[in-house]
């Protein structure tokens, strides 16, 4: 399923939809940087059974490439806003990697209401340390060589990364705008060598549970901007996973989903 009409700016969101409409709990994916929805693809099934999910290809970014505004984590925060409104959804559960779990962070900072709880996996934004030169570097990548070679470096070392996601990406790069989308992208999320970072001890008095996935091989956002959150963060940490904690450990990573919906009902 996928959105089809547009709002009132005429901008909307593509994403897919599983599980049963009539659901009691309703799951939301937000992809990192010059990512896209279907990196949700397993985890979706994996909850279909009893859960609804959604997952958005957030604004310049796979289906929605043609967003009439350059993405960042506060713009793609008011789009999934608009999504939620759009769609008649009540309150949801939030979960986002990197990019998108700054932009699930502002959302449910911005809407509480909203929320039903939080679960971030290697958040952009907990410290303003970033390895820019990599994500610049992806961001103008086109052959799929060095796709693949750039995106060894999002994964743990031990992780035999398939050559399907690399030929996926250098598919998608073939398309109109859409280099020119990820180089407005990460000139937006980037604030010279670092990033901006979040509010966190606003983040920590929110009202619902709080989860933190992190990969302690990352080498794109380091795993010591966790070792000084505040106790309200439940963060678990995975040894041998790097920045994609959702495709190295996606077994663990769903079981802990599961258990932050269920605190969060």
């Amino acid at each position: 399923m996928t959105s089809e009409d547009a709002g009132e700016n005429g901008a909307r969101l593509n994403f897919v939809a599983m599980g049963p409409e009539e659901a009691e709990e309703t799951v939301l994916f937000l992809h990192g940087f010059a990512g896209d929805l279907i990196g949700w693809t397993n985890l979706q099934v994996g909850l279909a059974g009893s859960m609804r999910s959604i997952a958005f290809d957030l604004p310049g970014h796979g289906g929605s490439l043609q967003y009439p505004e350059t993405c960042n984590a506060v713009v793609a925060a008011k789009a999934v806003i608009k999504e939620i409104e759009a769609l008649g959804m009540d309150k949801v559960h939030l979960v986002g990697h990197s990019m998108g779990g700054a932009a699930a962070a502002i959302l449910a900072l911005k809407r509480p209401d909203l929320v039903k709880s939080l679960c971030l996996l290697s958040p952009g934004g907990f410290g303003v340390e970033i390895n820019q030169a990599l994500l610049r570097r992806y961001a103008v990548a086109e052959d799929v060589n060095a796709i693949s070679i750039l995106l060894e470096q999002f994964f743990g070392p031990a992780f035999r990364m398939p050559r399907a996601l690399a030929d996926h990406v250098a598919s998608y790069r073939r398309q109109p705008d859409a280099l020119a989308a990820l180089g407005k992208t990460v000139d937006a999320i980037l604030d010279g060598t670092g990033q901006k970072r979040l509010p966190l001890e606003e983040i920590a008095a929110l009202p619902f549970p709080l989860k933190i996935l992190w990969g302690r091989k990352d080498r794109v956002i380091p795993v010591s901007q966790v070792y000084e959150l505040p106790e309200m963060f439940g963060v678990h940490l995975f040894g041998d996973a790097g920045h994609m904690v959702h495709l190295e450990r996606p077994r663990a990573t769903l079981a802990l989903i599961r258990q932050n919906v269920r605190a969060g009902r």
